[in-house]
């Protein structure tokens, strides 16, 4: 991703002029104007400070210009989500920097209505199944209509309507109620959620190889190997090929077959090993299976390219359906250890 650099100090608003000032103050100095300020102040001023990327120097000395006519650094700036938490740490107590923090790292967003809009409705379908009908349709009335019809349809149709007649019948929600559940979806949903989006990077570089061709993928492994072998081997063991998929269920495969494109399954099965051909046919119809295998005998002579790549489709397939909860893939290391 492309680094913010705030390079034309006309360009600036008053708001990143307050935020570079901040930065470019000692820690002291800094912690002292914090604490006069109020907790909305604080994270407006928290957002942009977080946000702000790297400041020419010429932008700070200007800057200074501006408010003093000696000027006490002259060095360039660096606004990132660490420094902030750094300084606020200096002027509050852990709590409060805790929750100001999960404010301006979550989805983006003023008001947390605003911030579980902009959550992927799977993850937010997922994570409000487990509550009770009353709080859901609670959560669902407070967010627009559009996300919250994608997160009903992906809950189970009798407890989908059992929200929606829920809905029908709701009067005014009480302040206090409100209060309390917006206060226990940033605790518990928010700053889980931000957590857990900071991807581990060999898990990003895993996803990438996955998604090259098989002689690109050989190519690249081999040489982090040859420069770092521990994490070429961290990387290995998060990448999902197709040879992977004995690790999904037979209810798992049957659910994939449901949702592959058939002609580009009899493509990937011609290039597959004897074992996931098994897999597949098994949990087919006789009727199906017979189809499946007639097309691979009729198609004659596969280029590898076109296997590859029908096999590709299927994993990314079956990995959106795993982070849709729909599939399980065991972890592979013990039968009894899944990954939902």
């Amino acid at each position: 991703m492309k680094q913010n650099v705030v390079e034309d100090y006309n360009l600036i608003s008053g708001q990143q002029k307050a935020a570079i000032l901040m930065l470019s103050l000692d820690e002291e100095r800094s912690s002292a104007l914090f604490s006069m300020m109020d907790d909305e102040e604080i994270k407006e001023l928290s957002v942009i400070m977080a946000s702000l990327g790297k400041v020419n120097s010429s932008v700070v000395e200007q800057l200074f210009q501006e408010f003093t006519d000696r000027l006490s650094n002259n060095s360039s700036l660096m606004g990132t989500y660490e420094s902030t938490e750094r300084l606020l740490s200096k002027a509050l107590d852990k709590d409060r920097v805790a929750a100001i923090m999960d404010e301006i790292s979550g989805p983006a967003g003023r008001t947390m209505w605003d911030k579980l809009g902009n959550v992927n409705e799977h993850v937010l379908a997922n994570y409000i199944k487990n509550e009770y009908p009353q709080t859901i349709a609670v959560i669902l009335s407070k967010i627009k209509a559009e996300h919250a019809a994608k997160v009903i349809a992906l809950l189970p149709e009798n407890f989908a309507m059992e929200i929606i007649m829920r809905m029908l019948r709701m009067d005014s929600v009480q302040k206090e109620v409100l209060d309390s559940l917006e206060k226990t979806l940033r605790k518990e949903f928010m700053s889980n959620l931000s957590k857990s989006t900071r991807r581990d990077s060999h898990e990003l570089i895993a996803d990438i190889f996955n998604s090259l061709d098989r002689n690109t993928e050989t190519r690249f492994m081999e040489a982090l190997e040859e420069r770092n072998r521990e994490s070429a081997d961290r990387v290995k063991s998060l990448m999902f090929t197709f040879e992977d998929l004995v690790r999904v269920d037979a209810q798992g495969i049957q659910i994939l077959l449901r949702n592959v494109d058939k002609d580009k399954l009899a493509v990937a099965l011609k290039g597959a090993s004897d074992t996931i051909k098994e897999l597949f046919f098994s949990n087919m119809s006789s009727r199906a299976g017979k189809i499946i295998k007639e097309d691979m005998e009729a198609m004659g002579p596969v280029r590898l390219r076109d296997v590859e790549e029908a096999q590709q489709y299927i994993v990314s397939t079956t990995k959106e359906l795993s982070n849709a909860g729909e599939i399980v893939i065991s972890e592979g290391k013990d039968n009894d250890e899944l990954i939902y």
